[in-house]
């Protein structure tokens, strides 16, 4: 089935294995992935302030959709964290707030291939229609589009929500183990989640192969903005890389079929290398890159370090 998520295993896969080794590395493996979610969130804090505190990047719309995409990969990973410790430490909570957290994290992944769709068809207006930009790129149309985003990724979820309430199913009343296989009470909600996600990330992908080829198209024609559209150029390619680094979590449960000697922590690499490192990475592949982010960034940091100073001494 595919894991439409890209969160947590199946939970028949998720062996307890009695090995005191096997224990050892879960227990590291974890801690790993905490500690670089501990150092992403100082990294989104100082971004943050760069984002609040810069009035021009605050009503920019490249910008404003870069931040949303840093938010929304913060509560991937953390409600990620959540369910998948949830589901291998077998702890069981009520049916209601399962679902909600289910929810969450799917709208999460599913609204960061979205995000990366009107990214790059921002830099598409931004080349080929350089004129238009400021009018059809404003800040208040970021907005409206990231609210497009979270209505579009949660109307399989709705329909989903109808079909668990028609079925008379009991999983309100219990405690479950939180896993996305907890939640399906009926076959077609496996269908009609594969297909939003085979639908939706086939539309992000077309979007960004249409926006990469005429931005190069454009560079090549234009050798006066050639240098700027090869540089949006390279952004979208980016983007393009980051989607596929995506996608890979969604085969994340076939690496877990074969090896079951690992099944006890497997999951949990699984999500470390397939789901946090490609988020890890989004403060590095697009906020360093632009020059104006890396300076404001360095001043924060700066400024950080000389009040740590200051209060120390």
């Amino acid at each position: 089935m595919l894991n439409s998520s890209g969160i947590y295993s199946n939970s028949s896969q998720v062996s307890i294995i009695g090995s005191k080794t096997a224990e050892y590395v879960k227990l590291a493996v974890a801690l790993l992935i905490i500690v670089c979610f501990c150092c992403f969130l100082y990294f989104m804090a100082v971004m943050l302030n760069v984002f609040f505190t810069t009035s021009n990047i605050r009503e920019n719309s490249r910008y404003i959709l870069f931040f949303h995409m840093l938010i929304n990969d913060t509560l991937y990973i953390a409600f990620g964290v959540l369910l998948l410790l949830l589901a291998i430490y077998r702890v069981a909570i009520p049916g209601p707030i399962c679902y909600v957290l289910y929810i969450i994290g799917s709208s999460t992944f599913r609204a960061t291939a979205y995000n990366l769709a009107t990214m790059a068809l921002e830099r598409y207006v931004a080349i080929c229609h350089p004129l238009r930009h400021g009018e059809l790129c404003t800040a208040q149309r970021a907005k409206v589009s990231i609210v497009l985003m979270w209505v579009v990724g949660l109307i399989p979820y709705a329909t989903d929500l109808i079909i668990i309430l028609a079925s008379n199913n009991k999983l309100s009343s219990l405690n479950v183990v939180c896993t996305q296989e907890t939640m399906v009470v009926n076959p077609v909600q496996i269908i009609i989640r594969s297909q939003s996600v085979i639908i939706g990330f086939t539309t992000v992908g077309l979007i960004i192969i249409f926006t990469y080829v005429r931005i190069i198209l454009i560079a090549q024609k234009i050798s006066s903005q050639s240098s700027f559209a090869l540089k949006a150029g390279k952004t979208v390619l980016l983007h393009a890389f980051q989607l596929v680094l995506c996608m890979a979590s969604l085969l994340s449960n076939v690496s877990e079929m074969y090896p079951n000697n690992y099944s006890a922590f497997l999951p949990l690499v699984n999500f470390l290398m397939y789901s946090c490192v490609p988020r890890f990475l989004s403060p590095l592949i697009y906020g360093l890159r632009d020059e104006v982010l890396r300076k404001y960034i360095r001043q924060t940091v700066l400024k950080s370090c000389r009040t740590v100073h200051v209060s120390k001494s």
